[in-house]
């Protein structure tokens, strides 16, 4: 719990929150509070699933969870250390109403905070007052209304520009745009912002993105619009009334905390949901999807309403509209697919995506977060390069590469200013390819994301990665489907019982069954010292056994890898 005061940051590199500025800025607001490094940071995520399944009746169950900050980075985020608080009902979701669960939990904050509760350190053999503190929330981008209270629906989406949006409403298809931005985020003399012709035309852009509002200019308009909590008398009335009027919809009950105001960063952008929206979008507009593709009968109809690109209008006569060239045809379609159905990755590194491929209806289905994040960050601009030309090709892997420089496990001030004054230009060359339809607010939100990291640290302590793997165990504690909430309960607390009960034991508890890793190696049984190392690791069998003679090639690979890869070698090839 002292590794975060403990270890010291190289080469500049921040690789934990205790790195960042936001961590080091609430240190210096409350130095009372930093002066005992055994005082715990806490991060809070909530988010709903479905516990009966797809087929399943309708139920919505919450449940919150807080986590530490103060452990290393190994143990930081895992599921040993994400501890349940509130278990908000089903079968209905709370919505904006979720305050009124969370007021338990902001009450035993409040006194964390101001008192402390008396805590025996086990390595200094003493006690102490502990204290704690919420450092910030994570949560999908529905969720983040939820606990933030500003609205994430919408013309005012996003949580950073607040009132200062450039988003409008499309003619035809009547959804909200965020086409055209980005280009308030450039340099005031960056040559696009006076680009009239691949945005929106006849339009240039001379306002300048005012910044990021602090706590205190936050809660100063929470109070001048006179918003309310949602536990108090007529809040329905008087905030569906202000509502109308701004993005808030409600007054956060996290409000209540006393050191809420002074925090850089108090909600985070999931990058999680955000890469995977991204994705989807391209790779779906890119094959054609019928149903999801951006490119559609409605946005080729606005699309000169918006920008001079007439090439890509409808043909008077045969009343067809002219193919473009971020699509891709059959043939090259197929040739994506294949590949993709023929990859294969390091074990335990990804999901099979052969298995998702679908080469009659031309698509992929069935993808999770993390196989979008795979193919977003290491696949798409290899399958892209051969098929599409290179002014649409950068563009597509510059967005690729972002994501995958942004979600490093260590990150340098630098390296974040970069990326935070490359993003607008990449959504830039993005606006000048796609139609506005394809730009909603999750193509938006990327711009704000290098920021958030050069405020509170890397990505990887601030996604729901973590928090829906906890959710997936969680989920498997339902043991009687007419008491969800109940099972739960029981079953988190035999969980916490049992491991509080396994420290009395020398190897741990005996009533859990010891579980081999996935790729545990034990070297105990070799006895043969003329061995040569590499082959010492015992192997195991994937799938079915059989014979075959190596080819010419893969045996003269399999006698290369071996030569270099043997300790015993080494001396004669140096």
């Amino acid at each position: 719990m002292r590794w975060h005061s403990e270890h010291h940051m190289e080469d500049g590199k921040m690789c934990h929150p205790s790195d960042a500025p936001a961590w080091k800025h609430f240190d210096g607001c409350f130095p009372d509070f930093s002066s005992e490094v055994r005082n715990v940071r806490l991060g809070l995520f909530a988010d709903g699933f479905q516990p009966f399944g797809q087929s399943g009746q309708q139920y919505s169950l919450w449940p919150v969870v807080v986590t530490p900050y103060n452990l290393p980075p190994d143990l930081c985020m895992k599921e040993e250390f994400m501890f349940l608080t509130v278990l908000v009902l089903g079968p209905t979701n709370p919505k904006g109403k979720i305050d009124v669960f969370l007021q338990p939990l902001i009450a035993e904050l409040k006194s964390l905070w101001g008192v402390g509760v008396q805590t025996y350190d086990i390595s200094k053999r003493q006690n102490f007052q502990m204290r704690a503190a919420l450092m910030w929330t994570i949560n999908d981008f529905p969720a983040y209304s939820m606990m933030s209270g500003w609205s994430t629906a919408g013309m005012l989406a996003c949580p950073h520009c607040m009132e200062d949006s450039d988003a409008f409403r499309l003619i035809k298809s009547g959804k909200q745009s965020w086409f055209d931005n980005h280009r308030k985020f450039l340099p005031i003399n960056h040559p696009y912002r006076r680009n009239t012709k691949d945005f929106i035309k006849n339009r240039k852009v001379t306002k300048q993105f005012p910044g990021v509002r602090s706590g205190d200019e936050i809660l100063q308009d929470l109070n001048n619009r006179g918003l309310r909590k949602v536990m108090d008398v007529d809040v329905e009335v008087v905030n569906a009334a202000i509502s109308k009027t701004c993005g808030w919809n409600k007054r956060s009950i996290f409000w209540d905390l006393p050191y809420w105001r002074e925090h850089l960063l108090r909600h985070n952008l999931d990058v999680m949901h955000i890469e995977k929206n991204v994705f989807d979008n391209i790779f779906n507009t890119v094959f054609n999807i019928p149903g999801k593709t951006k490119d559609t009968y409605k946005s080729r109809d606005e699309l000169n309403k918006y920008c001079r690109r007439p090439q890509f209008a409808q043909n008077l006569v045969t009343s067809k509209y002219p193919d473009v060239p971020f699509v891709l045809n059959k043939s090259q379609k197929k040739d994506v697919l294949e590949w993709v159905k023929k990859l294969r990755f390091p074990d335990g590194y990804a999901f099979n995506l052969g298995r998702c491929v679908d080469a009659k209806k031309l698509k992929m289905f069935g993808m999770k977060s993390h196989d979008c994040h795979v193919f977003m960050q290491r696949l798409l601009p290899i399958a892209l390069r051969e098929f599409l030309p290179n002014r649409i090709w950068e563009p597509l892997t510059e967005i690729s590469l972002f994501f995958k420089q942004l979600t490093s496990s260590s990150l340098t001030d630098e390296e974040l200013r970069n990326l935070d004054e490359q993003i607008p230009v990449i959504l830039c060359n993005l606006e000048k390819i796609f139609p506005p339809s394809f730009f909603d607010s999750m193509e938006h939100l990327p711009v704000h994301l290098a920021y958030e990291a050069r405020i509170a640290g890397p990505v990887h302590y601030r996604w729901m990665y973590p928090p829906e793997r906890y959710l997936r165990k969680i989920k498997h504690k339902i043991m009687n489907k007419a008491q969800v909430e109940g099972s739960i309960s029981i079953g988190y607390i035999m969980d916490e019982a049992a491991k509080f009960a396994s420290f009395y034991f020398k190897e741990g508890d005996p009533t859990l069954p010891l579980k081999e890793k996935r790729n545990e190696v034990y070297l105990d049984d070799i006895v043969d010292d003329d061995m040569f190392e590499i082959f010492k690791p015992p192997g195991k069998a994937i799938g079915a056994e059989g014979k075959r003679y190596l080819a010419d090639n893969e045996y003269t690979a399999a006698h290369l890898y071996i030569l270099m890869n043997c300790p015993e070698v080494q001396p004669f090839i140096e």
